[in-house]
């Protein structure tokens, strides 16, 4: 195992209390319980444990994470011994205030499972009690812990202006981040304040507006997409040009493939193979990567890698085969952090040969979500020589799908709707749910799950993909919202936020068919199952290769720095430091890979495999480092099951291409290498990216060695 967190997770059940979490105070699933002073002897510690969730992130609807509550106590003497009365240890939750409490279960000396808890920041006080009855604590308190969430409230304690040494707006520029009147500062949400110490800061790359100098008014305006059907033999042309796109009421240059938004979206069949002639008509060289598909290696579109990026002006010819049914995505793979957000994007739906691939349903929607960061003068420059926003990657004020700012569907009632969801964000993650319609998870990016599962809402890291249907069985208006808990960086606290995407309008006629029957019966895929169940033996095996996924600063402004100490969360749904994050760049953060075994780091590690190997790889995301995040992190070439998070094993298995890593966590891949080449793995945070946080592995002769 890699990192001192997993290694003490995996001490739970055999080492003493106070060895847990004792030696890693940046732990991010584990907390210590510290013992009341008369009780010095005693220890004890919590471990959140993932909870149950086909995605990578486990909240519930609203945006609450989800934990499964381990506890480890030693050094308690019997309860009878306190006096009082009491003849049993009882376990809380509380909210940070203690305003409010929720009954755990029952503890004493060893290991107890304490079930499933839904707070960000809160605190596990253990009592002494009468009885495990109780349904409110009376007893003294013997143990009491906080959640690793809370130590984000040290950020209000180092910037209230009252304390002493606090951060003030007086301090000076550093070298590189000279203000030169290149910028516009970014848009703050509202109801956060900007953080103090950073007057007169820009960010040190340069400031950047595509098609600068070009009037908008003179470029043809971007129409929405259309679908393309295409046989096998079939060619598509696929120019990435200029437009002109008007969005909250600002009208600047953007990107489009072939005029449009997204980019026509690519209807073909499972085997299919297609010809597509890309023309670059913007102004940066570019590519096109066909994201998840087990294409050949040199039609890959990675720039560096299988190909030179295509010039201003230039073409490239791809062919792109589908071996695999599921949904795909196609978008550049130079400056991402530009291109991608500037509107280059579109999907490909691979189909099934077979009809009863997926259950019945009355129609199909394939919603692209997206997200644009727009001020005053249009989108917020980006950086010329690095990107901006290197710390958490642009998150956008204004929210898109499929282009737009305000999606919009009639259905009549009873409908069932597929809803193929790809998430082209740059960084963001979403909580998508339909208000009053259920729905049931059905596939992922490269198909089935082994068994559908009804599901109140869907996550989607950057680049992963989706499958859900949906029934629409009540009269009116349906909206497609995006839940989370928001994080304020500078106080520390989060609050729900709520963003309305757009609306399904529901009709009072009734459809006919009716799927309804179908739909309330969720399927298992044997066929699936039977894919999964051949590689048992593989998922248990100890990992052939570990990465440790970690982040090196340099030459930060110093009230950038003091902010960095390592106090972060698992995973964070918003911008929580805005100014802070738009002025670090690529010149100062450098995001790593790094082989655990060997010490080599993105581009220098070199790892060989053949094909038809099966690789089990663990990727440990550093919570010590000073700003650790969540990251997707994406394999090009091959398809991967998620076996593991943190030691808990997936039950419901999937074919990925994407998996998200939350901050402090250990997942484990068992990757299928099936298709020889050079290949990338890298983070889809566009501006991690940038920023480094890549490498390349190969397939083909020679094999691991065990």
């Amino acid at each position: 195992m890699i990192g001192g967190i997993t290694l003490a997770l995996a001490m739970l059940s055999r080492a003493p209390a106070d060895t847990v979490c004792r030696d890693d105070a940046s732990a991010l699933n584990c907390f210590t319980l510290v013992p009341t002073p008369d009780l010095a002897a005693a220890s004890g510690a919590i471990a959140l444990r993932p909870a149950h969730s086909p995605f990578g992130v486990a909240v519930t609807v609203d945006g609450r994470s989800r934990y499964h509550l381990t506890a480890t106590i030693a050094g308690l003497p019997p309860a009878r011994s306190l006096g009082g009365g009491a003849n049993v240890y009882v376990a809380w939750s509380y909210s940070l205030a203690l305003d409010s409490a929720v009954k755990l279960g029952t503890v004493g000396n060893g290991t107890f499972e304490l079930g499933e808890l839904d707070r960000a920041q809160f605190r596990v006080l253990i009592s002494a009690e009468r009885s495990a009855a109780v349904a409110s604590r009376h007893g003294r308190l013997v143990l009491r812990g906080t959640s690793p969430a809370s130590r984000l409230l040290a950020h209000r304690d180092i910037t209230q202006p009252a304390a002493p040494g606090a951060l003030r707006d007086a301090s000076a520029p550093m070298t590189g981040h000279e203000t030169m009147g290149q910028w516009t500062m970014p848009p703050m949400p509202r109801a956060m304040t900007a953080m103090p110490g950073m007057a007169g800061l820009e960010p040190s790359a340069g400031a950047m507006r595509p098609g600068a100098g070009r009037d908008a008014a003179a470029l043809a305006a971007a129409r929405p997409r259309e679908t393309v059907h295409l046989e096998s033999g079939d060619t598509l042309a696929l120019e990435a040009a200029l437009v002109r796109r008007t969005i909250a009421g600002k009208t600047f240059v953007m990107y489009g493939y072939n005029g449009q938004y997204p980019g026509p979206l690519i209807d073909v069949k499972q085997g299919a193979t297609i010809v597509v002639r890309f023309h670059n008509a913007i102004d940066q060289p570019s590519s096109v990567h066909w994201h998840g598909v087990r294409l050949d290696n040199r039609f890959d579109g990675t720039v560096g890698v299988t190909q030179e990026a295509v010039p201003s002006g230039g073409t490239f010819t791809y062919t792109v085969r589908f071996p695999d049914a599921g949904i795909y995505w196609y978008h550049p793979h130079v400056r991402e952090d530009v291109q991608q957000d500037l509107g280059l994007y579109g999907n490909m739906l691979v189909r099934a040969p077979d009809a009863d691939y997926l259950s019945p349903v009355n129609r199909e929607a394939v919603l692209m979500l997206d997200d644009i960061e727009i001020g005053d003068a249009g989108a917020t420059a980006y950086g010329a020589s690095a990107p901006t926003h290197a710390l958490m990657g642009r998150f956008g004020n204004v929210f898109l799908v499929n282009g737009e700012p305000r999606w919009s569907l009639g259905v009549k009632r009873g409908e069932v709707v597929r809803f193929y969801l790809t998430n082209a964000s740059s960084a963001r993650l979403y909580n998508i749910s339909f208000a009053g319609a259920r729905m049931k998870l059905v596939a992922s990016d490269l198909g089935r799950f082994e068994r559908e599962e009804v599901v109140e809402s869907v996550v989607l890291a950057p680049a992963e993909r989706y499958v859900v249907d949906v029934e629409f069985a009540r009269q009116g208006s349906a909206a497609l919202v995006n839940r989370v808990q928001a994080l304020d960086h500078m106080i520390g606290v989060y609050s729900s936020e709520t963003d309305t995407l757009g609306s399904v309008r529901v009709a009072p006629d009734r459809v006919t068919p009716s799927y309804a029957r179908q739909f309330a019966r969720p399927r298992r895929y044997a066929d699936v199952a039977a894919s999964t169940a051949a590689l048992r033996n593989a998922m248990a095996r100890p990992p052939d290769r570990s990465l440790v996924l970690t982040l090196r600063t340099r030459d930060l402004p110093q009230a950038i720095a003091t902010m960095l100490q390592g106090i972060n969360a698992p995973v964070e749904w918003n911008d929580g430091m805005p100014m802070m994050n738009w002025l670090t760049t690529g010149n100062e953060v450098n995001w790593v890979l790094r082989d655990a075994a060997t010490g080599q780091e993105n581009m220098d590690i070199d790892w060989r495999f053949a094909v038809h190997d099966t690789v089990k790889l663990s990727l440990f995301n550093d919570p010590s480092s000073s700003h650790a995040m969540q990251h997707p992190i994406h394999l090009h070439g091959q398809r991967f099951l998620v076996v593991s998070r943190d030691g808990v094993r997936n039950t419901n298995l999937v074919w990925k291409d994407t998996a998200i890593i939350a901050a402090g966590e250990t997942v484990e891949l068992l990757v299928e290498m099936s298709n020889p080449g050079r290949w990338m793995l890298h983070c889809h945070v566009a501006e991690h990216l940038s920023a480094g946080m890549m490498m390349v592995f190969s397939v083909g002769a020679g094999g691991i060695r065990r």
